[in-house]
């Protein structure tokens, strides 16, 4: 009997996988935080004797090298891959050993990137599982623009074929288990479901359904805006990444607090983003720690900045630390907890902006709206007369907004606050949309 047990990374959309029989494993895409891989191995009583990488991801820092040290494991990474450490390469048709009766069977299918490899569980010669990683997705597929504009089309055209090779080599019962596609910008567009096999997939996704021409076309043209920190992911995984560090950050006082931001550094508040809005320490900048928090943060920030972390409970920014890690924030300069009243000198009042809905903003009159949804949402419909700035270019383009009070939205109200917390630290005055875009169509605002 083989097991597979999926370790989810749902701050950045993606998922690991830990499979094997009854004695060892092999781990496949493991995220930084090696240690729920661990934990997973310890539950099930079996050794790590294989880490796979599908490919050499643009979304996250991977565990793997570390996870192969710590264990003593084989690590395996396609041969085209370029990197800087020991590896055992990967060809087409490899096959490993993982357990009795349990190989695991490599599969060439580019398109993610040239070099990208899913991996076949078989047990007893019989397909039972497939790791896609960026390849074949629930419903879609892996992007191919991560790796050269020059070489988009052509990749689109690969991912298409290599879809087609999974589907013709595979029986329909075979599990599809992919890294990205649940959230993951990394993801052509998002997964629509939890699980799926071969045959789902070759009667619903857009790879297997539409001829090349008809699905690059289509592809290319559905493409959004690459995560900026997309660019120091590649090179940190072909470097091969430090291992991991979780210690606790140093802690701040209300003084520090207050050099680092005269510093221009950045002081981020994790607390929901009511309780941001009610007060906050002025200049301090509002990324929700329930949510994709690293993604947007460090789309965000410039890179190598230093960050300090505000929150409500060391564990708060425990998790914080652990979800910025992966993206390669390694270190927050320093953090503190507890309430804005903690975190300011004595004499200073905590900052604050205005929340609202979109029925209010019906009665605002003379106000610039500010949408920080990206083009491709706001392209099925926006607020007449608003301003279109997407929330990742919104801190190089604030001397863009007119002067005046500021309506910001998004779509939900989780980037309207992110931006707010941007134009309140700006010194504008802001006024946060904390609602979904729903209400905007019902209440007439549309066009």
């Amino acid at each position: 009997m083989f097991f597979v047990d999926t370790i989810e990374v749902s701050g950045l959309g993606n998922r690991s996988y830990l499979a094997g029989g009854a004695r060892t494993a092999v781990a496949v895409d493991p995220p930084r935080d090696i240690d729920q891989v661990l934990a997973a191995a310890t539950r099930r009583g079996v050794r790590i004797t294989h880490v796979v990488e599908t490919h050499v991801h643009n979304d996250y820092v991977t565990g793997g090298l570390d996870l192969a040290r710590i264990t003593g494991a084989a690590y395996l990474v396609p041969a085209g891959a370029r990197v800087s450490f020991a590896r055992t390469p990967v060809h087409d048709g490899d096959r490993t050993e993982i357990d009795t009766a349990l190989t695991l069977r490599a599969l060439a299918t580019p398109g993610h990137t040239p070099h990208h490899t899913s991996y076949v569980l078989e047990e007893d010669g019989t397909a039972v599982a497939v790791f896609t990683g960026g390849s074949l997705l629930i419903g879609t597929v892996g992007r191919p623009d991560l790796v050269e504009p020059r070489l988009t089309e052509h990749l689109a055209r690969a991912q298409h074929a290599s879809a087609h090779r999974l589907a013709a080599e595979l029986p329909e019962e075979t599990a599809v288990l992919p890294t990205h596609g649940f959230g993951s910008f990394c993801s052509a567009t998002q997964a629509e479901g939890d699980a799926t096999t071969i045959g789902k997939e070759r009667t619903s996704n857009d790879a297997l359904t539409r001829d090349v021409d008809t699905f690059v076309a289509d592809l290319l043209a559905a493409l959004d805006d690459i995560p900026a920190y997309y660019a120091h992911m590649g090179p940190a995984n072909a470097a091969g990444p430090a291992p991991v560090d979780l210690t606790p950050p140093a802690v701040a006082d209300a003084d520090e607090i207050a050099a680092r931001l005269a510093a221009g550094e950045w002081v981020v508040d994790l607390r929901h983003r009511v309780a941001f809005a009610e007060g906050h320490v002025a200049g301090s900048l509002n990324f929700e720690a329930e949510g994709q928090l690293a993604t947007y943060l460090a789309w965000l920030i410039p890179w190598g900045k230093p960050v300090t972390l505000l929150a409500e409970s060391p564990e708060q920014v425990a998790a914080a630390q652990r979800e910025l890690a992966r993206v390669g924030i390694d270190r927050p300069a320093a953090a503190a907890t507890g309430a804005p009243a903690d975190w300011l000198r004595p004499g200073e009042t905590p900052a604050a902006f205005r929340r609202a809905t979109f029925a209010d903003l019906a009665t605002a009159g003379d106000v610039t709206v500010l949408d920080v949804r990206r083009a491709s949402e706001r392209a099925a419909g926006h607020v007449a007369g608003s301003l279109s700035i997407p929330l990742h270019t919104l801190h190089q383009r604030i001397g863009e907004i007119p002067a005046g009070e500021v309506w910001v939205h998004c779509a939900g109200g989780t980037r309207a606050a992110i931006a707010a917390s941007l134009l309140d630290a700006a010194g504008r005055d802001v006024v946060a949309v904390d609602d979904s875009f729903d209400a905007a169509v019902r209440a007439g605002l549309t066009t």
